[in-house]
């Protein structure tokens, strides 16, 4: 069967919580890569890409922003990062394990990720909870430094992948924040914002997604939805 449906889905706040996983391994990577110890706290992680946060974290602590030494942070940040995530508050958000059986089950539906996390990085995270396994392409930092720009880059390799085009109306980002919204205008597609990361319901609504879900428990309003 031809697939006709494409949910493109972000990680963090999205699918999993890390409990500031990821905050500390880039700290840990941070001091081990760089010899910098410092806190990270005022940066705005969310919706954000890894590429950015680099370079947000590199104009903090005065580093020049080679790709050398984005290459030695982001391989400190990956050493740290399975350590990082056997903290008590990392989990997988509720409803999302489920949904992703279900929609690997459909003949009709493809899945992939749209995420601001570098592919290695999205793989760590993702492999920790068994999850992932269910992606087998997507848009990832790597690609780009914004999350705009990374948006074609997912749609392009889903489109190779099932050998399939999708129509815009049958494509969905689903994410947490209004960069996601935003990364699914930008390829004409439909976006569900769910309020599982650092924003509510009233300030996804605000930025116009298709619909704001409180999470992603309820698997029949979800499916609804994708109809």
């Amino acid at each position: 069967m031809q697939k006709t449906t494409l949910l493109l889905w972000d990680i963090d706040g999205t699918l999993l919580a890390s409990g500031g996983a990821g905050m500390l391994a880039l700290q840990t990577g941070l001091r081990s890569a760089l010899g910098i110890d410092g806190s990270l706290a005022d940066i705005d992680f969310a919706g954000r890409t890894d590429r950015w946060i680099v370079r947000r974290i590199f104009e903090k602590f005065a580093v020049s922003h080679t790709e050398e030494n984005f290459h030695r942070l982001i391989a400190g940040y990956l050493a740290a990062l399975p350590a990082a995530l056997q903290n008590p508050h990392a989990r997988v958000l509720p409803g999302a394990r489920a949904l992703l059986a279900a929609a690997a089950a459909r003949a009709d539906v493809a899945q992939g990720l749209l995420t601001g996390n570098l592919e290695r990085g999205a793989r760590v995270k993702l492999g920790h909870h068994g999850l992932w396994d269910y992606f087998p392409f997507g848009g990832f930092a790597d690609d780009a430094e914004l999350r705009n720009d990374i948006s074609p880059h997912a749609l392009r390799r889903a489109q190779e992948h099932t050998r399939a085009t999708f129509a815009p109306t049958r494509v969905w980002v689903i994410g947490d924040t209004p960069h996601d919204i935003a990364c699914a205008r930008v390829i004409g597609a439909r976006a569900i914002a769910v309020a599982t990361g650092s924003h509510s319901r009233e300030q996804l609504a605000a930025h116009a997604p298709d619909a704001v879900l409180a999470n992603l428990a309820d698997a029949d309003a979800f499916w609804k939805l994708i109809a």
